[in-house]
C-alpha cells in the first residue's frame, strides 16, 4: 500500500482536518489536525491500516502488542491480531492506561492522591513546593502503568508498541518506558501517521520506528500564531481548543 493510498483512508474518513485553528495538546497552535477518532469507527479501513504495521513487524517475533489507552487499544487488538494471522503463532493484545492519580513526595513518602480532570496537561510542569519548615513537596506529572495483570503478560516478551498519531511522542515514550519498567523487551513501534517528525531517540529509543505515513503540519507558539493575530476563531471540536479557551476566560 503507497503512502498516498493511506493519505486517501485519513482524507476519505474526514481524518485530516485542513483550514481551522487548532490547538494541539502540546500548547502550540496550528491550521490542521490529524484527528484519528475519525477514522476508528470504520472498521475495515482501520483493520487494513492495522495489518500493513503488522506485515513490518512479522519477521521480528513479537509475542504481545501494547498501546496507549483509549484509542490505542484498537490497534493493538488488530495488530496483534494480523501478527497471529500472519505469523501462525499467537500474539497477545494490551494497553498501558493513564495514571488517575499525581504523587507528591515528602520525607520519603510516596502519597498518591486522585487527578481532578484536567489538573495536568503537556503545558503543566513537575514542580514543587516548599512548606513552612522548609520541607520541600515535590508535584509529579501522572505517568503511563501497566495494570490489570498485563504487567505480567509483558515481562520477559518481545514487545510491539503502537500508537495512532505522534505529535511530541510524549505518551508513547512513556508506555515504552512502562513496558521496560516490567521487563518487557521493546522491539519496535508502530504508528499510524508520524506528524512531528519524531525520531527513535525522541520516545526512548525503539530499535525499530515505523509510521505508515509522515505528516509535516505547520505549528506556532501562541504568542507569534498568525490565526491569533487574524482573530480566526479556535476549534473546540477537536484538540484543546475549548480547554484552551477556558483558560483565557
Amino acid at each position: 500500500m503507497k503512502e498516498e493510498e493511506i493519505l486517501k483512508i485519513f482524507n476519505d474518513t474526514k481524518a485530516i482536518i485542513t483550514d481551522s485553528h487548532i490547538v494541539y495538546a502540546s500548547g502550540m497552535h496550528g491550521s490542521a489536525y490529524v484527528n484519528k477518532d475519525a477514522v476508528y469507527p470504520h472498521v475495515a479501513e482501520i483493520s487494513l491500516l492495522c495489518y500493513k504495521i503488522a506485515e513490518q513487524f512479522a519477521n521480528d517475533k513479537i509475542e504481545i502488542v501494547i498501546a496507549p489507552a483509549i484509542g490505542g487499544v484498537i490497534l493493538s487488538q488488530w495488530v496483534a491480531f494480523h501478527l497471529t494471522q500472519i505469523t501462525g503463532c499467537e500474539v497477545l493484545s494490551a494497553y498501558a492506561e493513564h495514571e488517575e492519580s499525581f504523587v507528591m513526595e515528602a520525607d520519603g513518602l510516596d502519597i498518591r492522591i486522585p487527578l481532578p480532570e484536567g489538573t495536568f496537561d503537556r503545558e503543566n510542569d513537575e514542580g514543587q513546593i516548599v512548606l513552612s519548615d522548609g520541607e520541600k513537596l515535590f508535584i509529579k506529572k501522572p505517568t503511563f502503568v501497566i495494570k490489570r495483570g498485563y504487567n505480567k503478560l509483558v515481562a520477559e516478551k518481545n514487545v510491539l508498541v503502537v500508537e495512532d498519531v505522534l505529535t511530541t511522542g510524549d505518551s508513547v515514550k512513556k508506555v515504552i518506558e512502562a513496558t521496560r519498567k516490567t521487563n518487557g523487551n521493546v522491539v519496535g513501534l508502530g504508528v499510524l501517521c508520524n506528524r512531528g517528525g519524531i525520531k527513535s531517540q525522541d520516545v526512548a529509543n525503539p530499535p525499530k520506528l515505523f509510521s505508515l505515513v509522515d505528516i509535516k503540519l505547520d505549528a506556532w507558539n501562541e504568542e507569534e500564531c498568525p490565526l491569533c493575530t487574524q482573530h480566526i476563531p479556535i476549534n473546540t471540536d477537536v484538540g484543546k481548543g475549548r480547554e484552551f479557551l477556558a483558560r483565557k476566560n
